[in-house]
C-alpha cells in the first residue's frame, strides 16, 4: 500500500482491519500485480519447482481483484491460493474457483463441520484448512476431512499452536485419507521442542512427524518451567493477579481472516 500506483482504494479504507474483502472497494493495479509476481518469481527462483509454495495473506481486496491477480500468479503453479475471500461467500469462493487455474483454500476460521459445508456442496474450494484447535477437536475435524472426501476436497490442517496442539493434529491427518499438509511455525524455535516431555527433539524431522504411540497424544508431560518461560507473563493459565491488564487490549474479534 505504500507504493504509488499499486492499490486504488476509497479513502481510509487502506487502514480498515474490520471491513470485509468486498465492501473495501480496494482494487489491485497492474502495478501491484506486477509486484506480487516479481515476488513470487524471486522465491520460486530460489527453491524450485520441486518444493510446494503456498500463498497467503493477500489483503483486504475484492473478489474481481482477486481474480485478476489469481490469473497473474497460476503460472507459478502454487500449492494454493489461501483465505483470498472470507469463508461466508460460498457463492463468490466458487467464482474464484472456477476462474483460476491454482487451488483455492479457505477454512481455518470454520466452526464444526456445518460450516463447511456450504463450501462443499458448492464445490467452492479444493483444499479446506480447519484449525483443529478451534474447528471442534479431534473427533470433529476429522469428520471435517471424511465429509470434504466425499465431495473431492483435500483436507490441509491449520496449526499454530504448542506441541500439544500439532501431536493431536497428526493423530486426525493419520486417521484421515484425504490429509494433505500440517502447518506449522516453529521449526526454527528449538524451545519449541521442551514445552513437553517424552517426544523426540525436534519432534518435526525432514519434514515429518512420527506418531507416538503412547497412551494419549503421546507426550510424557508438560514442562511447566518452560511453558511459564515463554508464554505471555499474563496468560490465564499462570497468572495470579487481578486481569485489569487486558481492559485496554485491542482484540481481533472477526470471523474471517
Amino acid at each position: 500500500k505504500h507504493i504509488p500506483g499499486a492499490l486504488s482504494a476509497p479513502p481510509d479504507m487502506l487502514e480498515s482491519r474490520n471491513v470485509m474483502h468486498q465492501f473495501t472497494g480496494i482494487q489491485i493495479t497492474d502495478v501491484g500485480i506486477g509486484i506480487l509476481c516479481d515476488y513470487v518469481a524471486a522465491v520460486r527462483d530460489v527453491i524450485g519447482y520441486e518444493v510446494p509454495l503456498a500463498v497467503d495473506h493477500f489483503g483486504h481486496i475484492g473478489l474481481k481483484s482477486c481474480i485478476r491477480l489469481g490469473k497473474a500468479l497460476d503460472r507459478f503453479t502454487l500449492a494454493w491460493y489461501e483465505d483470498m475471500i472470507p469463508w461466508q461467500f460460498a457463492d463468490q469462493w466458487a467464482e474464484l474457483t472456477r476462474a483460476v487455474d491454482t487451488p483455492t483454500c479457505t477454512g481455518e476460521d470454520i466452526y464444526l463441520k456445518e460450516g463447511f459445508l456450504p463450501l462443499f456442496q458448492k464445490n467452492a474450494v479444493n483444499i479446506i484448512h480447519p484449525d483443529l484447535a478451534s474447528s471442534g477437536g479431534i473427533m470433529e475435524t476429522k469428520k471435517i476431512g471424511d465429509l470434504a472426501q466425499e465431495y473431492g476436497i483435500a483436507m490441509a490442517m491449520h496449526m499454530a499452536g504448542s506441541p500439544i496442539s500439532a501431536l493431536a493434529n497428526a493423530h486426525c491427518a493419520a486417521a484421515t485419507e484425504n490429509f494433505l499438509v500440517l502447518e506449522n511455525h516453529s521449526v526454527d524455535h528449538p524451545e519449541w521442542n521442551q514445552l513437553v516431555t517424552g517426544l523426540p527433539d525436534p519432534l518435526i524431522q525432514d519434514g515429518f512427524m512420527n506418531l507416538p504411540d503412547k497412551p494419549g497424544l503421546g507426550f510424557d508431560d508438560i514442562n511447566e518451567e518452560m511453558f511459564r518461560a515463554n508464554l505471555d507473563p499474563r496468560d490465564p493459565i499462570y497468572f495470579d493477579q487481578s486481569t485489569e491488564m487486558w481492559d485496554k487490549e485491542w482484540s481481533w474479534d472477526r470471523l474471517w481472516s
